[in-house]
Order: structure tokens, then sequence, then C-alpha cells
């Protein structure tokens, strides 16, 4: 399995469509996975430190997770099939949960869990990316700026 890294989350152009990008860890693959904008905050807000007055749906399965004496250790990026990305949330006790891409990233931030993929789908699906623009940061900072923790049930 290959170690990534969670860049962060990027608004694709021209569509303003949000994406996870991830990028091997002793590579230059990168792994772009579009996701939805519900998606792209949860990320966004773990890897920024931001911390709702309720948990949210990630914080609260963290939480869950704990509370049961178990953590989770690695999020495995198996595969992909018709666009959909599949993952594994893997718990130190040794169980398997299926998971979609984006809620285990999100979950991989908030505990540490290191993020995995295979060789064969960095092949498939990986891409080698010019440095981003500050155009595209900028595009996703206005992104934030039009959402809070306020507006998720809390």
């Amino acid at each position: 399995m290959k170690p990534l890294d969670v860049l962060g989350v990027r608004v694709e152009m021209p569509t303003n469509q949000p994406i996870v990008l991830l990028r091997e860890r002793d590579g230059a693959r990168h792994l772009p996975i579009w996701i939805g904008a519900a998606e792209a905050t949860a990320i966004a807000y773990a890897q920024q430190g931001v911390v709702p007055p309720r948990p949210l749906t990630h914080d609260l399965l963290v939480n869950v997770v704990t509370a049961l004496g178990d953590e989770l250790r690695t999020v495995r990026i198996e595969r992909i099939d018709d666009g959909v990305y599949y993952a594994t949330l893997v718990l130190g006790s040794g169980v398997e949960i299926d998971s979609r891409a984006s809620d285990a990233i999100a979950l991989a931030i908030r505990t540490g869990a290191e993020v995995v993929t295979t060789e064969d789908l960095l092949a498939e699906s990986g891409i080698t990316l010019a440095e981003e623009t500050d155009d595209e940061v900028e595009k996703f900072k206005e992104f934030l700026d039009h959402i809070s923790p306020e507006d998720f049930d809390t």
C-alpha cells in the first residue's frame, strides 16, 4: 500500500466542483477525488481545526469509536468504480468498515489515521499536477467564506 498525504480541498475549475486532493508520499502523483460541498466542508474544517459548538457527524463517529474503546488506524482507498471511490476504515481491533472515500478522509484527518491506496489505483487514476495557482486557492477561500458550522444540524 502507498501512503498518501491529504493536501486539502480545492475547487476544480471551471465547474466549481470541490475535490479533495491527495498526494503519494514518496512520489509526484496526485489523486483527486470529486466530492460534495458538505464533505468538502467537513474535510476543510478538520484541517483548519474548526471546532463546531456541537459534534458534526464525523466528530460524532470518532467519539463513538473512542467510547467503544477502539481507534481508527488506517484508511484504505481501494478502488474506483464508475467514478466513485471506495474506501475501508481499519480499526485498531482489526474491524474493517466500508466507507465513502470522502467520509474516510474526513475521519482520518480528525484522528491522525494513515491514508493509503494501492499502486494499481494510483497508476489508473493518479495524475501529475502543475503547481496550484493563487486563483484556485482564492476560489476555495471564497467557498469557505459562505459556510459556517451553524449551516449544519448541531
